[in-house]
């Protein structure tokens, strides 16, 4: 049989980058929204909420991901779990994620290099970022690892200027203003969706599982890493912006620039430095989330999920198709930017679902595999007990206070994001039972030891 293993190139510094990578845009864009639902107050309860939720999350996910390393990641953990239907279910989740960001970022890009550049359109910008960055994918995961490592090594370094800028500025009534808790704990439920971009798509590394060169020690160092270096980021990008009065007023596409402007002056070297820099940010999550969306539909057609040939690879070990099949899609989406914030919804929604079935996977594996080898443990029961608390918290959050509320529009049409979700549920689950059940790998093919592909012995 043809051999369609990914090639092992990645070292816990590249597993970073990715992780980092491709949440760092979420600093940058679209959680500051959230000032308009909970109030700063608000906000910032419902930051710690979700960072207590990633961080526990994580420390679990990486007990997963070091125990079965497949580019299916969650569709792999939930199959192995809870058989095939519940890993098609997480894999259409996850990809409901991964599909449906890209373009939400790729809109904020667009929105930055308008801004710094008027004389182009934000479309045109949108479109054609999108575009080149599929087709920087197609060089190999070595070189667009690369890649993502230095962009996002330069969104750190905008991070680190606008701290440096605004913390002596921080002004305690910014904060504590007569709307910092008006809505009181509704405000902070409807903040959650937002406060969840700080975080999304950072277990998109483990996608990048079967690239690793030592699973064993790489991964765990990979995502703990990364968690920590986004907790910090999250805390102090809410308390800059909120004390520079960034919470007040309408909220803007690049709110880091907005509130250096409050002290620095619309025209001056430091908020324009940090939008230029915030493209590097834009740029690094969009090229991450296409690493991970290649990953997941390669590993979901592997399987045999989806259309066989999606898990078919190019001569530098690329899953081709699996990145310009969604790509096409995900640009089409890109172009259309009158609906962004229904993008982000839908894949806050996709994440958050996938989250939730990939921590009950983790309780049903320990009962059902007690003797999997678990290269890295996590506290349990107490760990995954506290994150999946949490994430069904947070599900219901999302599902009350952003799907139910949202529409977007659909052949002209405006349609309620529940009626979708339901719609693409529906109709995968009938692709499931009449096509993607029959065309399914044994579960023997898919899974093997974490020494057989930390050596790379399997050759199919």
């Amino acid at each position: 049989m043809e051999n369609n293993h990914l090639q092992k190139t990645l070292t816990p510094i590249h597993l970073w980058a990715i992780a980092v990578g491709m949440v760092i845009s979420g600093q940058y864009f679209g959680w500051n929204y959230g000032f308009e639902q909970g109030g700063t107050i608000g906000l910032i309860i419902a930051s710690l909420i979700i960072t207590v939720f990633y961080t526990t999350f994580i420390f679990s996910y990486a007990e997963l991901s070091t125990s079965i390393p497949h580019a299916g990641g969650p569709s792999a953990y939930a199959r192995r779990a809870m058989g095939p239907f519940g890993g098609f279910m997480t894999g259409l989740a996850c990809l409901l994620e991964f599909v449906f960001a890209p373009p939400a970022i790729a809109v904020a890009t667009g929105a930055y290099i308008n801004f710094l550049i008027p004389s182009i359109h934000p479309v045109y910008a949108t479109v054609g970022v999108f575009t080149l960055f599929i087709f920087v994918n197609l060089i190999g995961v070595k070189g667009a690892a690369l890649i993502e490592l230095v962009a996002t090594i330069l969104a750190l370094i905008g991070l680190a200027i606008y701290y440096a800028a605004g913390l002596p500025h921080i002004s305690g009534e910014a904060i504590l203003n007569e709307s910092a808790f008006s809505n009181g704990w509704a405000g902070v439920m409807a903040a959650i969706p937002f406060a969840i971009w700080f975080f999304l798509a950072i277990e998109g590394g483990a996608m990048a599982a079967e690239e690793v060169r030592d699973p064993k020690k790489d991964i765990p160092k990979g995502f703990i890493s990364g968690i920590l270096t986004l907790a910090v980021c999250t805390i102090l990008t809410l308390l800059v912006t909120a004390g520079l009065g960034g919470g007040e007023g309408k909220p803007a596409d690049y709110p880091l620039p907005q509130a250096l402007a409050n002290v620095y002056g619309e025209g001056s070297f430091l908020p324009i430095a940090v939008a230029v820099i915030g493209l590097f940010g834009t740029i690094a999550s969009l090229h991450g989330i296409i690493i991970g969306y290649s990953r997941q539909t390669f590993a979901l057609a592997r399987a045999g999920y989806l259309p066989r040939f999606l898990s078919n690879l190019s001569k530098r070990g690329v899953p081709h198709w699996g990145l310009i099949v969604p790509g096409f899609i995900g640009v089409i989406c890109a172009g259309s930017a009158d609906f962004a914030n229904a993008l982000i919804t839908l894949s806050v929604f996709g994440a958050i679902t996938m989250y939730c079935l990939s921590l009950i996977s983790l309780f049903i594996l320990r009962r059902k595999e007690p003797d999997l080898e678990r290269p890295f443990k996590v506290t349990y029961p107490l760990v995954p007990g506290i994150s999946l608390a949490l994430g069904l918290f947070s599900f219901y959050c999302v599902l009350r206070y952003s799907i139910l509320t949202t529409k977007m529009p659909v052949f002209g049409v405006e349609v309620s994001l529940f009626v979708v979700i339901l719609l693409v549920f529906g109709v995968g689950s009938l692709y499931y039972f009449i096509v993607g059940s029959k065309n399914l790998r044994p579960i023997s093919e898919e899974f093997v030891s974490i020494e057989e592909v930390s050596e790379n012995k399997v050759s199919m």
